[in-house]
């Protein structure tokens, strides 16, 4: 039987997850100019620093027991790394919308 602390700590992991999947995407749409190479790099890379954080807060005890591999990557990475993406682009304005302060020398 799965207690609240296992499911509080499922959800620590999918939270933070989602919040890594989101900053990484928009890292990678501020500063690559391509389009396909901000999401190649979003699918690529995010996935592997997920899994750290996965190793890290799973190894310090959080969240239930999900059964098999297959099981623990579709949870804990696949979803968080859907809906980190899907904030990034749907919620958030393009990066070429955001108007930014002119740069001025201090000298």
């Amino acid at each position: 039987m799965v207690s609240v602390v296992d499911l509080v700590g499922l959800l620590v992991i999918l939270g933070v997850n989602s919040l890594v999947a989101a900053l990484l995407t928009r890292l990678f749409r501020v500063r690559l100019n391509t389009g396909w190479g901000a999401v190649l790099y979003a699918v690529l890379l995010t996935p592997l620093v997920m899994l750290v954080v996965v190793l890290v807060l799973g190894g310090a005890g959080l969240g239930p027991d999900l059964g098999g591999p297959a099981t623990v990557v579709g949870i804990t990475i696949l979803l968080p790394l859907a809906v980190g993406m899907a904030f990034d682009y749907f919620w958030q304005p393009a990066p070429e919308e955001v108007d930014l302060p002119d740069k001025r020398g201090t000298g």
